[in-house]
């Protein structure tokens, strides 16, 4: 088994790192940057650091899948266009490890299971707080609702701003990047597509 073949929750486990390990290796960018780790207003910044990260970066200790488990049993004939928009997330470009920050629109058409609209943003969560592409996290938010609720259709929509983009590089600030996946019956009925759509609109 290959690290690539690894589900990216849990590569991490692969190669432990400690604490203070990891302290150490702020104090060594603070350095490379030109700065002194030791001067009074830098003294905490390496715990503080590894704090946010704890925080920016919790999706490799969860399974987002999980939050689309239980379902509502007494909505379970409902078989309408369901659809969650504007769902904001903030993420980091695997690349540079510069933040990104966007929306997320996601759409199904159910099969027998309804799930809580606050499910499907914790989903959104879970994959944005990892390293990301945006490619990549609208796919596997399109992968997890396909698997998990098995709908007739799921359509994910995701805009987003790249600081990558505006602080460094081509500093074009204010440059939106629009991706989408469209599964089932959204990428093969062009009726459900333009209905889609329609209600996205509104």
């Amino acid at each position: 088994m290959t690290l690539q073949s690894i589900p990216r929750s849990l590569q991490a486990e692969r190669a432990p790192v400690t604490r203070e390990e990891a302290l150490k290796s702020v104090r060594t960018l603070l350095r490379y940057m030109g700065e002194d780790p030791e001067r009074e207003g830098l003294l905490d910044t390496p715990k503080r650091f590894l704090k946010a990260w704890d925080d920016l970066f919790s999706g490799y200790r969860t399974d987002p899948r999980e939050a689309l488990e239980r379902t509502f049993e007494e909505v379970a004939g409902y078989d309408e266009i369901v659809i969650l928009r504007g769902t904001e997330f903030y993420s980091h470009c695997e690349h540079h490890v510069i933040p990104m920050k966007g929306t997320v629109d996601i759409a199904y058409l159910p099969n027998g299971r309804v799930v809580g609209l606050s499910k499907l943003s914790r989903v959104v969560e879970g994959y944005a707080k990892r390293l990301q592409t945006q490619e990549a996290l609208t796919a596997e938010i399109g992968d997890a609702i396909e698997e998990v609720l098995r709908p007739r259709g799921v359509a994910v929509i995701v805009r987003a701003q790249h600081q990558c983009m505006a602080m460094r590089g081509v500093r074009q600030c204010g440059a939106d990047t629009v991706t989408q996946t469209l599964r089932g019956a959204f990428r093969t009925d062009p009726v459900e597509e333009a209905r889609l759509f329609r209600l996205l609109d509104a």
